[in-house]
Formats: C-alpha cells, sequence, structure tokens
C-alpha cells in the first residue's frame, strides 16, 4: 500500500484549498463522534469533502477488505466522487463501480478490494449478490443525494444492501433538500441532523423571465444565447426529445454546444462533460440529471428552457450557478400563455428582442484531443503536458485542461492548432506505451 495520509492538513494542502467552511468543520466533528448524521447543505458548499475527510481518518490501514460504502443515485456523482478521493492523495485504495461500463472491468480492479467503494445501488447489489468480495469489514455506509437515489427507483436496492452489511455501525446521509422521508430500512436511530439549507447565505442568485411570442421558444432562447456570448451555461430540458430539438436547432444556427441526458451511452455522456468542463462547448443542453451530482465548473447562468416540474427540481437547477460566493442568473423562458408554478417566484421580466448590448458570437476556440493511454500505463498529466511542449511545438499557455482516466486521457488545445498536433503526436510514446492521438 502507497504511504497513508490522515493529516487533514496534508491532503487540504494537496487539494489546494486554504480552509473549510463553516458546514465542512461541523460536519468533521459531526461525523467524527456520531453513529448516525443527516447532512443538509446546498448544491456547491462542499458535502462531499465535508464526509470524505471524517471517512479517511476511520479507516483501518491494516485491513485488506472493503471498509466503507459510498452509494450514489448516478454514474457521474460516483466517478466524480473517486476523482475527488485520488486527488486527495490518501494512500487508500478506492474503485467506483457503477452501470453503463462493462462488468469485466469492475472484476479486475476488484481482485484487490478497495479501503472505499462506491457505486450504484445496482451495481454494488450485483456484486454483493455475486459474492465478489467480503462485506464483513464494512462498518460505514454513505447515501451521498439520498433523496435522488429514493426518486430515481433505488430503494429496493439501498434495502437489500443494507440488508447485506452485518457489521454496519455509521450511517451518513446527505441531501441538498430537506423534507424527504428516509425509509426505516436505513436504520438511522436518534441521528444528528446538521442543516445548512434554511440559511440565507447571502443568495447571488438572479432571477429573470423572458417572454417568447412562441410556444417552442426557439428563437428566444436565440437572442438569450447571442446577448450571453460565451459565457459558459446550461440549458435545462425536461425531456430527452426537447434535448433532440434544442440540438437540432443549435446545430442549424451553428452554436457550439454540447448534449447530457440519461439516454445516452455512459463513454458519451463522460465526454460531453470533458468538453464542457474544458471550454471546447460552451453550452451544455441537459435534462436534469445534470442538476446535480456532476462535477462541472461555476456557470454565470442556466437556462430553464421547459419550466422544472417540482420545487426540488427547479432549486437543483439554479444550484448550478451562483455557488458559494459566486454570481450568477437563472432565465426562466415563459410563453406568453403559460402559466408559472407557484414555486417559481416571477423574476425581473427583461426583453432582448432588440437588444444593442450582444455580446461576442458562441465561437469554439478549442478543440478535445483523445490520447489512448492512461493512468494505469503509469501515465502522468506532466508525461502529457511534456508530449504536447517538447514534441508538438506547443506554448505552456496554449495548453488547456489535461484530464486523465484510468485508460485515457483528454486535453484541451487551441482549435487552429488541433489538426497539426494529431499529424505529430499521433503513435508518440507515453511511457513505454506508443499512444493513438486524435481529435473528439
Amino acid at each position: 500500500m502507497a504511504n497513508i495520509i490522515r493529516s487533514q492538513h496534508d491532503i487540504l494542502g494537496k487539494l489546494r484549498i486554504a480552509a473549510l467552511n463553516a458546514m465542512q468543520e461541523e460536519a468533521i466533528a459531526t461525523i467524527g463522534k456520531s453513529a448516525n448524521t443527516v447532512l443538509l447543505s446546498p448544491t456547491g458548499t462542499g458535502k462531499t469533502l465535508a464526509f470524505l475527510l471524517p471517512l479517511i481518518e476511520m479507516l483501518d490501514v491494516t485491513s485488506i477488505d472493503v471498509q466503507a460504502l459510498i452509494l450514489v443515485p448516478s454514474r457521474e456523482l460516483a466517478i466524480q466522487i473517486e476523482q475527488v478521493l485520488r486527488d486527495m492523495g490518501s494512500g487508500y485504495k478506492v474503485n467506483a463501480v457503477y452501470g453503463g461500463r462493462p462488468i469485466s472491468k469492475d472484476k479486475i480492479e476488484l481482485k484487490h478490494s478497495p479501503a472505499i467503494l462506491i457505486g450504484t445501488p445496482g451495481r454494488i447489489l450485483d456484486h454483493f449478490t455475486s459474492g465478489r468480495f467480503s462485506t464483513e469489514s464494512i462498518n460505514t455506509i454513505v447515501l451521498d443525494e439520498f433523496d435522488k437515489s429514493l426518486e430515481t427507483g433505488f430503494e429496493n436496492e439501498m434495502n437489500e444492501i443494507i440488508h447485506l452489511l452485518p457489521n454496519l455501525n455509521k450511517r451518513i446521509l446527505t441531501s441538498a433538500t430537506q423534507g424527504v422521508e428516509i425509509p426505516r430500512f436505513v436504520g438511522l436511530d436518534r441521528p444528528e441532523i446538521i442543516d445548512y439549507t434554511k440559511q440565507k447565505l447571502e443568495s447571488r442568485l438572479t432571477i429573470k423571465t423572458l417572454i417568447s411570442q412562441d410556444k417552442d421558444k426557439m428563437k428566444t432562447l436565440l437572442k438569450l444565447l447571442v446577448h450571453l456570448g460565451n459565457e459558459p451555461g446550461i440549458i435545462f430540458c425536461n425531456f430527452k426529445d426537447s434535448i433532440d430539438r434544442v440540438s437540432a436547432f443549435l446545430d442549424d444556427k451553428h452554436i457550439n454546444y454540447t448534449s447530457f441526458s440519461g439516454g445516452m451511452e455512459q463513454r458519451d455522456r463522460e465526454r460531453s462533460l470533458i468538453k464542457f468542463r474544458n471550454g471546447t462547448c460552451r453550452i451544455l443542453v441537459a435534462t436534469d440529471l445534470a442538476a446535480r451530482g456532476i462535477d462541472i465548473p461555476e456557470l454565470g447562468f442556466i437556462v430553464h428552457y421547459e419550466l422544472p416540474l417540482t420545487f426540488e427540481d427547479f432549486t437543483h437547477r439554479n444550484g448550478r450557478t451562483a455557488r458559494v460566493a459566486a454570481n450568477g442568473t437563472a432565465y426562466v423562458l415563459q410563453w406568453e400563455k403559460e402559466r408559472l408554478p407557484e414555486f417559481i417566484a416571477k423574476g425581473d421580466s427583461i426583453s432582448i428582442l432588440n437588444d444593442d448590448t450582444a455580446k461576442s458570437s458562441n465561437a469554439n476556440h478549442w478543440e478535445t484531443l483523445f490520447i489512448s493511454g492512461g493512468r494505469k500505463d503509469k501515465i502522468s498529466k506532466g508525461d502529457i503536458a511534456g508530449l504536447f511542449l517538447k514534441q508538438g511545438g506547443m506554448q505552456k499557455v496554449q495548453l488547456g485542461v489535461i484530464e486523465l482516466k484510468q485508460d485515457c486521457a483528454f486535453v484541451a488545445v487551441p482549435q487552429e492548432l488541433a489538426q497539426n498536433l494529431v499529424k505529430k503526436l499521433n503513435n508518440s510514446r507515453l511511457k513505454k506505451k506508443k499512444v493513438r492521438v486524435s481529435i473528439l
């Protein structure tokens, strides 16, 4: 096993975090001394770190079995938590398992049990019932975004999983909203509740309403996007069919975007988020799946192209902007004959139909390159940067975001350099591996 790091100071240093916020400080202290904890705090306030730091401190360095289980409602959240744990550099083995990828990959990674296992309930239950590792040493369970897991029909799987954990003595539940009834099977006896949802955290969210004369709102959406220019943001739709229609419209108008929904293959979903994170695509057209549990940067705006169906959906969508101390705007697109739900307070009505303050066009300045080698090949981000700077002839300021995965990597480069870099670097060697380089 690698060197184990338990020091909170050292871990925060690796994450380049200067200090924890009040919610995180309280959560860490409470989780450390309590058998059952419920943590309620808005999206973007740092709940993941709040439960991971005490979780690491509780691990037994001598154990070779799984000690902590983190159940999540989506593949993206499993991947995100796994990456945070790796970035923390604690030295403990961690793995994420989820539907949408070959189970053969899981089997290979789980030959040596991780100290912390993360996963979606369906895939976790599959591994449990197949007896691929012992559950005897799992003494802590985290139900992250537990309300979403219940909403999306994972109740039966969660029930079975918890009943297969004979030595469970610590339960941690997190959510960005309150009011969800916790099922009896969770075994949450007299929990300590940390509730930051009621605090008026100097909300910097501005809600603006745009009235559309047309029912499909496309023309209004276009004018809004032209007004916003190259600022990154999410357009929220309620259904996959709506995403398809909006996507076709944006294609026709040559507006740079990528899409994200539950109907997409897992690999395509991951790559859409990569292109959105690194700036290759500035607009994400998505269902409420993107409202929480995915790793994306701070956004200046979100658009409710279709009105959310519930107050929780409205809250989580808005939580993608104006996070922590940043400013942000939620634009509500309302057809003139459409009634706003009661949970949406009518925002400042704005008109951009004759706006002469339009910003720059939604142009694409970056391209994403795919590299067929990753962490399992002992390749580091430094190795990739060296390849692009030395063999590719790039300047350091030209190199964009590098995302390193287990078996591949992605690099953002200026669009005008992309084709030439592929010619120069395809079939290059990174460490001992010959890698393919192509445009994603």
